[in-house]
């Protein structure tokens, strides 16, 4: 089975890392770093050699990256794509996704509290910025004092992009047309958006594959919520909250990475103030939530994680103790287990599984 690339921003810093993964083994080598740029988030083109960098810098810039499969090297991949000015503070991209059958780069830009669509050309450089749409609202926490989106996640139609914003307590609901890569808040059924309880902070939203049903992660409150999705409507209901931290916990709340498997079947959340993983088993009828693992991370404060696309593995990404640790995932159950593996990579805030192999 061939080594697989993957890229490691660094929260704060000014460099992107990669490492060598094994899938068979599990294991890591590191490479090194490889491109010299802030990086709030990371991903790739699905089909080319191409990785896009979201800057922490205030201006909200996308950067593409040319990936060389043999060394693990980044050369500018045409230039970047500003989303917005940011003229609050917050440290600028929270988030990108590529949005495949659009060929759409979407963005949460957090500084500025909106989401925007970059179309992509077909060699995977970014055209110029097609839409972006604003947020508005504040929370309680003095961390809301205004909007911060923080994720962007297409509804399983292709008709919606749902929007967690951690300062405004809702998930905003924004029409989506693909044709267009254009992002509205007009025409939207019902309200546009779901509110949360005060100081809730969202953060991250997934959809179960089955299309009606959605989970959100809290950072403030550190919960989840399964919510069921009404496509006709663009409406998300309430059906069940959960804490992620323990009954005798009794710190700052800090909730951050959610993630589904491939079938739905198991759904994995990071707490970074408990300092935990957590793995929930997914009702296969209802969609409800049922905690069967809570373990620790391999280090401290898991920042973020990703699921290896076989299902088979866990790369965390321990920001405070500097570490991307490696778990091992029963496909059965649904556990994960610490491997004992890990690079050392300075406060890692995102990992991200590259297309090449060699």
């Amino acid at each position: 089975m061939p080594r697989e690339l993957v890229y490691v921003g660094a929260w704060q810093g000014t460099q992107v890392f990669a490492a060598w993964f094994d899938p068979a083994h599990g294991t890591l080598d590191p490479v090194g770093a490889v491109a010299d740029i802030t990086s709030n988030w990371t991903t790739t083109h699905p089909t080319l050699p191409v990785l896009y960098v979201a800057g922490a810098d205030l201006a909200g810039s996308v950067t593409p990256y040319t990936i060389d499969a043999a060394t693990g090297a980044l050369t500018p991949h045409g230039a970047a794509v500003g989303t917005a000015p940011s003229n609050t503070a917050g440290g600028g991209l929270a988030f990108i996704t590529v949005d495949q059958p659009s060929n759409t780069l979407l963005v949460a830009n957090f500084a500025a509290g909106l989401a925007a669509a970059i179309p992509i050309e077909r060699d995977g450089t970014l055209a110029a910025l097609a839409s972006s749409v604003q947020d508005t609202g504040s929370g309680p926490n003095p961390r809301q004092t205004g909007p911060h989106a923080h994720d962007t996640v297409v509804s399983p139609d292709g008709r919606y992009v749902l929007i967690p914003d951690f300062g405004a307590d809702r998930v905003f609901i924004r029409r989506f047309d693909r044709k267009r890569h254009e992002l509205s808040a007009d025409g939207v059924p019902g309200d546009g958006y779901y509110a949360t309880a005060a100081g809730s902070g969202p953060r991250r939203i997934v959809f179960h594959p089955g299309g009606h049903t959605a989970y959100l992660v809290n950072e403030l409150a550190a919960d989840i919520q399964t919510l069921a999705w009404d496509p006709t409507g663009a409406t998300l209901t309430l059906r069940q909250d959960l804490s992620t931290d323990s009954a005798a916990f009794t710190g700052t709340k800090s909730a951050a990475e959610l993630a589904i498997n491939r079938d739905g079947r198991f759904v994995y959340v990071s707490n970074r103030g408990e300092n935990t993983l957590l793995v929930y088993a997914a009702d296969p009828a209802t969609g409800l939530l049922t905690l069967i693992q809570r373990t620790a991370p391999g280090g401290t404060s898991p920042w973020s994680f990703a699921l290896h696309s076989s299902g088979r593995w866990l790369l965390v990404a321990n920001l405070v103790s500097d570490t991307v640790n490696v778990f091992s995932v029963d496909q059965s159950v649904g556990t994960v287990t610490d491997t004992g593996a890990s690079v050392s990579i300075p406060s890692p805030d995102c990992i991200t599984f590259a297309a090449v192999r060699t």
